[in-house]
């Protein structure tokens, strides 16, 4: 009889409960949102920021056992890191934290995005995607990518109970990837859905801009649904 045990299937994630998850630009919309949802999640979450002041300050403000830090304590101390500061800091913030971040899982949800009076566009990074310089900056972290499509506004809104949407989730380490869907699962109304290996993460920050305009359109906060998964 043999006593090989199975392959865990698609839909099989690992318990991520004891986890620390650390957010670098936890003071911004996208990173406070997430820090909210993930700790009333009862995930451990400790935020970010250049100043540990400032970081314990939107810590105190969000409650829910949430902590802040500097970010180089916030990527040592944590187990996962999620990359939330705007693109324009995104290589120089990650260079500086290169031998903290050695050997964590590091998610990268920045979507390098233009303005002008058109609306949004997708830049493209020399890398390919902020996910492959993240990949490329950081060569002993386990670099994926995911949350880039969420609302901030629906993420900090305490009056909203669940996240309708799922979460696309890039990234060459099937380890990483199904440690990231299970961070995902654990938010109400939210999926981890994998997509596809880093080489196809621009497809994924760009369509951002898409979504930008959709909810300017219509005045909304849309977010994305993957049918028959």
């Amino acid at each position: 009889m043999s006593t090989t045990a199975p392959k865990p299937g698609p839909h099989d994630l690992p318990d991520v409960s004891a986890l620390v998850v650390g957010i670098l630009g936890g003071t911004g919309p996208q990173g406070k949102g997430l820090a909210y949802r993930l700790a009333k999640a009862g995930q451990q979450v400790v935020i970010g920021s250049r100043t540990a002041d400032r970081a314990e300050t939107a810590a105190a403000e969000l409650g829910l056992g949430i902590w802040g830090a500097d970010n180089q304590a916030t990527a040592r101390d944590s187990d996962v890191v999620i990359v939330a500061v705007p693109w324009d800091g995104h290589a120089a913030t990650l260079e500086a934290l290169r031998t903290e971040l050695a050997g964590k899982i590091v998610v990268d949800c920045v979507n390098p995005l233009g303005f002008d009076k058109e609306g949004a566009y997708s830049l493209k990074p020399a890398e390919g995607s902020a996910a492959e310089q993240a990949a490329a900056l950081l060569p002993d972290s386990r670099v994926t990518a995911a949350f880039h499509h969420l609302s901030a506004v629906l993420l900090q809104d305490q009056g909203v109970e669940a996240i309708d949407t799922d979460v696309m989730v890039l990234g060459d380490e099937r380890a990483a990837t199904d440690v990231v869907q299970a961070l995902a699962a654990r938010v109400p109304g939210m999926r981890g859905v994998y997509s596809g290996r880093l080489r196809n993460a621009h497809q994924v920050e760009s369509l951002v801009a898409n979504l930008i305009s959709v909810n300017r359109r219509y005045k909304a906060h849309a977010g994305l649904r993957v049918t028959d998964v």
